[in-house]
């Protein structure tokens, strides 16, 4: 895997259900390297900070190939890296194969992987129709959140190392998978429970299944 794009945004003005409000989803293309900080990417816009950033948000990660997949859909759009703003595009990202909690160095920085992207309102904006949001599900490549172990730069082009895999087989692909089906596979949610890396927020929410 390697950094196809690093990508930033500026707050932009938006009209949703009438009122007007800003969102930092309009990332782009930048020509310097990334600083990942522990909560956030230096520089770059982060307006919902409940939802966004944080510890186990300090990043989003889109795969590069799922790109041909979305402008067949909507040719249309002005394209570019960034289109469903993550701060890294990164080729060979598959959530199939990546695990929660796995660890790897991009850069100087040293990051693992915490959670899928749950689509928002949002990503409608971007793309000018909130129908996105189901097409996104369904097409179950939801990329990846990852929280910064070791800060550091990232830049186009470096090399996606992985240092440490998760010794728990739960995927990011799983995981997304878990958040949208009515009936929870058991088998899923003990991997999900007993995985040390996903974000004690989110189990506490997905003990009510275990019942």
């Amino acid at each position: 895997m390697k950094v196809i794009s690093t990508n930033i945004g500026t707050a932009t003005t938006v009209t949703w259900n009438g009122a007007e409000e800003r969102t930092g989803i309009f990332k782009y293309p930048a020509n310097e390297p990334l600083f990942l900080g522990k909560t956030d990417v230096k520089g770059d816009t982060v307006i919902d900070r409940v939802h966004h950033a944080g510890i186990h948000k300090a990043c989003y990660l889109y795969s590069s190939g799922n790109y041909d997949y979305w402008k067949g859909k909507y040719p249309h759009l002005d394209w570019d890296w960034g289109m469903f703003g993550e701060n890294l595009t990164i080729e060979g990202l598959d959530e199939s194969v990546m695990r929660i909690g796995d660890i790897y160095k991009i850069g100087t920085a040293l990051i693992q992987v915490s959670q899928p992207r749950e689509p928002c309102y949002k990503l409608g904006i971007r793309f000018g129709t909130q129908e996105i949001l189901g097409q996104f599900i369904d097409h179950n490549r939801s990329g990846t959140y990852v929280r910064v172990l070791e800060e550091g730069h990232i830049q186009k082009g470096d090399n996606v190392q992985l240092i440490e895999q998760s010794t728990n087989p739960l995927t990011v692909q799983q995981f997304f998978e878990l958040m949208f089906v009515r009936e929870k596979p058991r088998d899923t949610l003990d991997l999900f429970m007993a995985n040390e890396a996903v974000p004690q927020y989110k189990k506490e929410r997905y003990k009510k299944y275990l019942k």
